[in-house]
């Protein structure tokens, strides 16, 4: 198969009319195209371009090529701009944490829809880490130190480990004593050692609290919301529940890791998704 650049000048000179107009469609020189024709004929045996009067035509074996090379180019380009159409109609696929999506995302998407009406996304919680490609994801929204081999990760939003109840069981104070907090009824999340992590430093026991576990921490949240004990959580997720009064914030760690990242795969981002990321940004 001859290269490609060979085919391409030869191709643009058939269309153009010469040399200079495949030169300016090409963006390149007059020498350098006459150049990839020679290199051309010289593959293939045969002429394929002789002058006539003072412009040149196309041997026969030239035309031949010609239609063929038009054929392929335009199949060519019949399959990219179908592609690229597919890639702007297929909605932005973004792995998360249930929490996160629930918690921190929903709320605000309403914005984005009113900016990008036009936009799909596909929400998949997970509490699994995904990988991008292999999964089909256009961006993860991860929880930990931002140290992912290889996808290019960046802060969004900080996971601060708060503590919170509803304000029922304050009886209208605004702090409880460590001793006091040992002695209530936890609502906490499963296999989480940050959380065991959190409740030690506030001088808690964690063996010895009386605790309720749930799987994902949005049971954990509602269950908070109904009032039937504290809850250990990221503050970016309570942060609705504390600003309306659902939630009243009894402790707040003020530690920048682990945080929320935006990760994505190496490479270009197609538009749709560069402007959910611009949003997201912007939202954080």
């Amino acid at each position: 198969m001859p290269p490609l650049s060979a085919l391409r000048a030869f191709h643009a000179v058939a269309e153009g009319g010469g040399y200079s107009q495949a030169a300016r469609a090409l963006n390149v020189t007059h020498a350098a195209v006459a150049q990839q024709v020679r290199t051309l004929e010289g593959l293939m045996g045969v002429a394929l371009v002789m002058r006539h009067g003072r412009g040149m035509a196309l041997t026969a074996e030239g035309a031949d090529l010609a239609r063929a090379l038009s054929e392929g180019f335009g199949a060519i380009q019949t399959g990219v701009e179908a592609l690229k159409a597919a890639g702007a109609a297929r909605p932005v696929r973004i792995t998360l944490t249930p929490s996160f999506a629930s918690q921190w995302l929903m709320p605000r998407l309403k914005e984005f829809w009113k900016l990008h009406p036009d936009i799909a996304l596909s929400l998949h919680p997970d509490a699994r880490v995904l990988d991008l490609r292999r999964d089909g994801m256009d961006i993860g929204l991860r929880y930990g130190n931002g140290d992912w081999p290889g996808v290019e990760a960046r802060f969004l939003a900080p996971a601060r480990m708060a503590v919170a109840c509803a304000p029922d069981l304050l009886s209208g104070r605004n702090t409880l004593t460590v001793e006091e907090m040992q002695r209530m009824d936890w609502l906490l999340t499963q296999d989480w050692p940050e959380q065991e992590n959190y409740l030690k430093s506030l001088g808690l026991d964690p063996q010895r609290l009386s605790r309720t576990e749930f799987p994902g921490e949005e049971l954990s949240l509602a269950a908070a919301r109904q009032g039937l004990g504290p809850i250990v959580e990221s503050l970016a997720l309570m942060e609705e529940d504390i600003s309306t009064g659902r939630l009243v914030l009894l402790h707040d760690s003020r530690t920048q890791l682990p945080a929320y990242f935006v990760v994505t795969p190496p490479g270009p981002q197609r538009s749709a998704a560069r402007a959910f990321l611009k949003w997201l940004f912007a939202a954080a």
